[in-house]
């Protein structure tokens, strides 16, 4: 476990009441736990991704018939499979948008907490040896004081007692954000934008941790440096997914 991360989380319990992550409004937690970060009344008006959906990429799709979305039938990706857990509109944007951009680091834990719950099972199956979260360029990180993905995974990797390693992968050019750009414009702005630390990674299967997935470029830039490296299987876990991509 990650002391400074489990110790920064205790603090963050004693000098901030818990509070739904879309609302705002307070929650009941168990001291040193957040139980139920969301508020029952957000959980009925938040939409999750439910099935059927994407065998790929793990975006809803409309046609129970239909296997794969549309992005996911026209390219290839290089990661095995992904999930994700809301859909991403209304207070879930606004809500990832507080995170980032309004310093609201409690949020993340909230996100790893019920991906854990949600999807817990599928991970497990899965046989995940490591989480990495995506990262940041070190300047846009120096900007904004944190990670959001390595919040998100490093609660994840606590609850299902995962290795979190955020120091394998290297953003190590500076790219415009990807919600600025259209799809072959994203696919070419994080070609080789990752590097890895190691020379060999050791272990196969590794889950990529993320806020917001879109077409995928982001995760299969991660990928590809993955397995140049040695790893095998790539899986995808992502806060948010988009539509009609």
């Amino acid at each position: 476990m990650n002391l400074f991360f489990r110790y920064g989380k205790e603090m963050l319990h004693l000098l901030y009441p818990v509070r739904c992550p879309f609302c705002d409004g307070l929650v009941d937690s168990v001291f040193g736990r957040w139980e139920y970060p969301i508020c029952p009344q957000c959980r009925e008006t938040i939409e999750y991704v439910t099935e059927p959906s994407c065998k790929k990429c793990g975006k809803p799709l409309e046609d129970e018939r239909t296997e794969y979305c549309g992005d996911c039938t026209r390219k290839e990706h290089l990661f095995d499979q992904g999930k994700a857990l809301w859909i991403y509109k209304g207070a879930v944007r606004q809500s990832i948008y507080r995170l980032k951009y309004g310093n609201r680091r409690e949020y993340g834990i909230a996100y790893g907490q019920e991906l854990s719950h949600r999807y817990g099972d599928w991970i497990r199956s899965r046989d995940i040896q490591l989480v990495v979260p995506i990262p940041l360029h070190k300047k846009r990180q120096r900007q904004r004081g944190f990670n959001q993905a390595e919040l998100v995974a490093r609660e994840l990797g606590e609850r299902l007692h995962l290795p979190v390693c955020s120091d394998l992968l290297i953003r190590w050019r500076h790219t415009r954000p990807q919600k600025e750009l259209n799809d072959k414009e994203r696919k070419n702005n994080l070609k080789k934008a990752f590097k890895i630390a190691r020379n060999h990674v050791q272990l196969e299967h590794i889950l990529l941790v993320d806020d917001i997935y879109t077409t995928g470029s982001t995760m299969d830039g991660a990928a590809e440096v993955l397995r140049e490296a040695g790893a095998s299987r790539i899986y995808c876990m992502n806060v948010s997914i988009g539509r009609g991509y």
